[in-house]
């Protein structure tokens, strides 16, 4: 089936943006959370975008749709300069979808479900408990995709706490002993399982 882009242009937008959220492939699962530095509202949302951009220093990234209406995640982690990302697994899912519900910057979105907000070593931003995989970040830079309007937020990791069923001897973080779930598109959620680890390749 050929699809071309004036197909794309024409097809109805649901259509189009579930089409288009689909075609590369499976995403990360994460929670991102934040509090406000006024009031101090904890604020935890869902995102599929976080992305692993260098090891050293250790840095993740993760794209914001255009400030054009309130985004109270952007908001807090810039006034802060912190934020957490929070991996979800399988029991998580009915409840982390939910945070993507607009809410006003006034209500916590723990509040509206049974995730539960956890602070540790005076870090300012929550984490949330039931993930098995919480990493504190810390704010670097950001960078506007003007193609449409949208924001590469970039931070380094600051704390990291992971569950020590997943992490092998030599640093691999197997997820799938703790059922992370990763996206498909904009609202399917999946749970892989390990199916093969491969060596490292050298040229034959």
């Amino acid at each position: 089936m050929h699809i071309t882009r004036k197909d794309i242009e024409a097809f109805p937008h649901l259509y189009k943006i579930n089409l288009m959220n689909s075609i590369s492939g499976y995403k990360s699962a994460n929670l991102i959370g934040t509090k406000s530095i006024i009031d101090g509202v904890a604020n935890v949302a869902v995102f599929s975008s976080v992305v692993h951009y260098g090891s050293n220093p250790p840095i993740l990234g993760f794209v914001l749709r255009p400030t054009t209406v309130v985004r109270n995640t952007y908001d807090n982690l810039k006034e802060t300069g912190f934020y957490t990302i929070n991996a979800i697994n399988e029991t998580m899912i009915e409840d982390a979808h939910h945070t993507s519900a607009k809410y006003a910057a006034h209500i916590s979105e723990f509040d509206k479900t049974n995730l539960t907000p956890e602070y540790k070593e005076n870090f300012f931003a929550p984490f949330v408990t039931e993930s098995p995989l919480q990493i504190g970040m810390k704010f670097l830079e950001e960078y506007q995709i003007k193609a449409n309007d949208t924001i590469l937020v970039l931070g380094e990791v600051a704390d990291l706490y992971v569950e020590e069923s997943m992490l092998s001897e030599d640093g691999f973080l197997n997820l799938s002993k703790e059922n992370v779930a990763a996206i498909n598109g904009l609202d399917t959620y999946m749970v892989a399982k390990e199916f093969k680890r491969l060596s490292y390749q050298r040229p034959k």
